[in-house]
């Protein structure tokens, strides 16, 4: 079951009209025992998303269903401590849920993906009071949504989004877009700046007066991702829901590399899709070159070579991207300048080869398999989409920097959301 997209403007021409938001949960979200539920449940419900995607994708439908089966579940809730009553499973199982779902449909990985980010920053900047209030709510299978970045500054850790203190709430004013689950969230935290310019998560409702998410997402690729614009005009937020965001990195922790470990996973599992999907298109649809000599595609021994270096390189993506979650575990048991600068080189690392074998096996597809492959009864195009889509949510560039300059000069990366 699907929501399609509603229209967002008005004939009469003037403002895009907001969408509501989704209804709470009926019934508590299950609550995972341990590792390995959670990565039985990630390949069970990846079968059922897989189904749908491709024409999710084509209709530009929003995965309402999905999602719900996806929090109910259990998986948006991995990382609330044990203290608090939750599963607290590791950071290398929860980059393998990431994984395993962005292969069924990375969109609804996506979508995930800053709620658990969230979950993290709780963890690391909220007082006991704030995380059971704030961690009750995702046990109960509450979903956060985002609403961080904003296309008016000229940088992305730049923001006007702005809230004012009234004693026992604040009101937050401005507008943000790349909000990604906001469309289908219960909450939704937004970045705002105190008078001092510290950056803070103010937590809205939903459906709060003010709050205004508008589907306007027009982006080629994760088409499904419920994100878009949100208007924000003096909404109000209660201080219990007021998170200090900016204390995450004021000391070294590895909230910054969570975030991205996250991005990485979803970028594995687009590489993993498309290179499944490369597989069965070649064995089964493609035809031989006419100098090959063999009565198969897949005896075409470039095309052999092709997907053996894919292979490797999609391996050697999927054990870094291991060995980074091993990485993190560390810095959160352990958070040094020392730890911390290692989950984020091993993040780094892992970000850059996922990257790039997302793009080269969303590309090689169509190379491999042939005209056929591009007819839209097949809608292979939307592995690259996705890929080219989600990798520019930072720079593969700035990767290779940090990681070269920590080798060559023992410099630490910087400690921020996208490092």
């Amino acid at each position: 079951m699907t929501i399609a997209v509603s229209p967002t403007t008005a004939e009469a021409g003037s403002r895009p009209q907001g969408v509501p938001g989704p209804a709470r949960p009926a019934t508590p979200a299950h609550i995972i025992r341990d590792d390995a539920e959670a990565i039985r449940i990630a390949h069970e419900l990846a079968t059922e998303f897989r189904e749908g995607a491709s024409e999710r994708d084509r209709t530009n439908a929003r995965p309402l269903a999905e999602l719900d089966a996806f929090s109910q579940s259990g998986l948006w809730s991995i990382n609330v401590p044990k203290a608090f009553g939750g599963p607290e499973v590791s950071y290398r199982t929860l980059a393998q849920v990431i994984a395993i779902i962005a292969a069924a449909d990375p969109s609804i990985a996506q979508i995930a993906q800053n709620h658990l980010g969230i979950v993290a920053a709780i963890r690391t900047v909220s007082d006991p009071e704030q995380q059971a209030l704030l961690f009750a709510e995702v046990l109960k299978g509450t979903r956060f949504g985002n609403a961080f970045s904003e296309r008016g500054p000229r940088r992305a850790a730049e923001f006007e989004t702005r809230f004012t203190d009234h004693g026992d709430h604040v009101t937050v004013r401005g507008q943000k877009f790349y909000s990604s689950g906001a469309l289908l969230a219960h909450l939704v935290p937004i970045v705002a700046l105190d008078g001092e310019g510290r950056a803070w998560y103010a937590i809205a409702e939903r459906d709060a007066p003010g709050l205004t998410v508008i589907d306007d997402w027009s982006a080629f690729g994760q088409r499904g991702t419920a994100s878009g614009t949100v208007v924000i005009e003096d909404v109000r937020v209660e201080k219990s829901h007021l998170v200090p965001g900016y204390r995450a990195y004021e000391a070294p922790r590895a909230d910054g590399a969570i975030f991205q470990i996250i991005q990485a996973a979803i970028d594995a599992g687009i590489g993993r899709e498309a290179l499944d999907d490369t597989i069965a298109f070649v064995r089964e649809k493609a035809r031989p070159w006419i100098d090959s000599g063999q009565e198969r595609a897949s005896d075409d021994p470039h095309t052999i070579r092709a997907i053996g270096d894919l292979t490797i390189r999609q391996h050697a993506a999927e054990a870094l991207l291991d060995r980074a979650g091993l990485a993190i575990d560390a810095a959160v048991a352990n958070p040094t300048p020392e730890s911390v600068a290692a989950a984020q080189i091993a993040t780094a690392e892992a970000k850059v080869l996922t990257t790039e074998v997302a793009l080269a096996a969303s590309n090689t597809l169509f190379e491999l398999s042939g005209t056929r492959s591009t007819l839209a009864e097949h809608n292979l195009d939307r592995h690259w989409r996705n890929a080219r889509t989600h990798t520019l949510h930072d720079p593969v560039r700035w990767k290779y920097a940090i990681v070269g300059n920590h080798a060559l000069n023992g410099v630490n990366p910087p400690l921020h959301a996208w490092s």
